[in-house]
């Protein structure tokens, strides 16, 4: 059945739209003009809210499980915070957090950090450039980790790496000539302990191409460079969310989002994570929300409240949509319905560079795909069906646009899969684009969640579920106002 209809139309069809508004309950919409005689007061107010010292203190909104299918809130120093459905402990014995860190600055461990998945794997052979990965683990929290490049026999070279989520490291070199080469990892724990990987040999042949964090045809995760639609599409997203049930603290997290066709006047749509625009653990739709397209090419130094810096200047969305089940489950219960949608007034919400006041006439937007994508092809690389590319702006390169790419798989029944996606925290809502030909495509899932222990990046299905419904209220749907921080949005109930 498509809801993608007018209000009564859709309760006609069977659907029903819960739209929250200050109380509880159901609550009559207001038409657009109820809003836009306020919305360059409340642009302005949003914009000027992001000041240096809350955007310093914002993190990314990064959900993970671990084996057990305990959730978390990954913290940017790689630590764990407990999040969603807690899983009950065995009798006797009490719930692990991983990665705490011991008490005592160390607590007697005597254990060195564990190295793994490095990458490129011996006997590989790369090009000038290539993004060097190992996954490094340790309960009391890593110091540092470096890796040790050596050409034949000659004096090894030192890099330090840097933290790309999912426990991997990474650090991206360029420069390699012709011949052979060997790499190891040193890592050094909170603790004191030092753990020192086994030599790799490699090969060089810069003839051969090569680079950019791949195996292959796979991309881990490496800066995006190649322009087109999807570069100025997919921006940043700043918002926040209540630290506690009653809505007396907030904190401020970032993900990302692409603004999306829909054929629609008046408004645009920003197609991202549901956990980026509603907390199912505190039920209650962000807010104070600024979407920076294109950040990626910002003069400034890095994402600032400073839309005249930006390429195109920044927007702030009227109110989310999410579906019900996302609102009245907790993660991880909710994962298949992780995708959502901002809707952005054309008029009243757009400040800094000179660009068209509508979200829509100022990119190139991207479709979405509500059919079927492919996956489990059965051929490797990079000119197959199933090859996907996911992409975001990852925390931990701010404000460079990244991404991987890959065949991609299923997890489950309820999720696509790209096994060695190494995309970090913040990239949360970004796109996942099947095909990608000159920088654009159609848009078939987003950046949804990870484990804590292993590469990967899982998506939800935007084919056979609610996700088109979901849009079709987003082109059409309004809130009641005024609207009571919390309540900037609309859970909707499709067939």
């Amino acid at each position: 059945m498509n809801c993608s209809k007018a209000h009564a139309a859709m309760l006609a069809a069977g659907c029903s739209v819960l739209t929250f508004a200050t109380g509880s309950g159901l609550a009559v919409a207001a038409p657009p003009s109820q809003r836009a005689g306020n919305a360059s007061a409340e642009h302005a107010r949003v914009v000027e809210h992001w000041s240096p010292a809350r955007r310093a203190a914002a993190i990314p909104r990064d959900l993970v499980l671990d084996a057990r299918g305990q959730g978390y809130l990954r913290r940017p120093d790689g630590g764990l915070e407990l999040y969603g459905n807690r899983l009950e402990a065995a009798a006797g014995t009490r719930a692990v957090t991983p990665n705490a860190k011991p008490g005592g600055g160390g607590g007697g461990d005597i254990t060195p950090p564990a190295i793994s998945g490095m990458n490129p794997a011996a006997n590989t052979t790369i090009g000038a450039a290539y993004t060097f990965q190992a996954k490094v683990t340790d309960l009391s929290g890593l110091r540092s980790v470096s890796f040790q490049i050596r050409k034949g026999t000659a004096a090894a070279q030192s890099f330090s790496a840097s933290a790309a989520g999912n426990d991997l490291w990474q650090v991206s070199l360029s420069g390699f000539t012709d011949g052979d080469w060997s790499w190891s990892v040193v890592a050094k724990d909170k603790a004191g302990n030092t753990a020192t990987s086994a030599a790799l040999a490699f090969k060089v042949d810069t003839g051969g191409g090569g680079g950019g964090g791949t195996s292959g045809d796979t991309v881990t995760n490496a800066p995006w460079v190649d322009g087109g639609p999807v570069q100025t599409a997919v921006g940043r997203i700043y918002f926040e969310m209540p630290s506690n049930a009653r809505r007396t603290r907030w904190a401020g997290y970032v993900c990302s989002g692409t603004a999306v066709q829909d054929g629609t006047d008046g408004r645009s749509i920003v197609l991202t994570a549901a956990h980026c625009v509603y907390d199912d653990a505190n039920k209650a739709f962000a807010r104070n929300v600024l979407f920076i397209p294109n950040q990626d090419a910002t003069t400034g130094a890095g994402t600032d409240r400073d839309c005249s810096n930006d390429p195109l200047g920044c927007w702030t969305p009227m109110f989310g949509l999410v579906d019900v089940n996302w609102t009245t489950r907790t993660f991880p219960d909710n994962i298949p319905w992780d995708y959502a949608y901002y809707v952005v007034s054309d008029t009243g919400a757009h400040s800094g560079k000179t660009a068209p006041e509508a979200l829509d006439a100022a990119v190139p937007e991207l479709a979405i795909k509500f059919t079927a994508p492919s996956a489990d092809d059965g051929t490797a690389g990079g000119t197959t069906a199933d090859f996907t590319h996911a992409l975001g702006y990852s925390y931990s390169d701010d404000p460079n646009f990244m991404y991987c790419a890959e065949d991609m798989t299923t997890e489950g029944t309820a999720n696509w899969w790209l096994p060695s996606c190494g995309l970090s925290g913040g990239s949360s809502g970004g796109p996942w684009v099947q095909p990608l030909s000159d920088g654009t495509g159609p848009i078939i899932s987003v950046n949804s969640w990870g484990y804590t222990t292993s590469p990967g990046m899982a998506g939800p299905k935007l084919s056979g579920t609610s996700a088109e419904c979901i849009f079709g209220e987003a082109k059409t749907g309004t809130v009641a106002t005024p609207v009571a921080d919390g309540n900037a949005g609309i859970a909707v109930t499709c067939p």
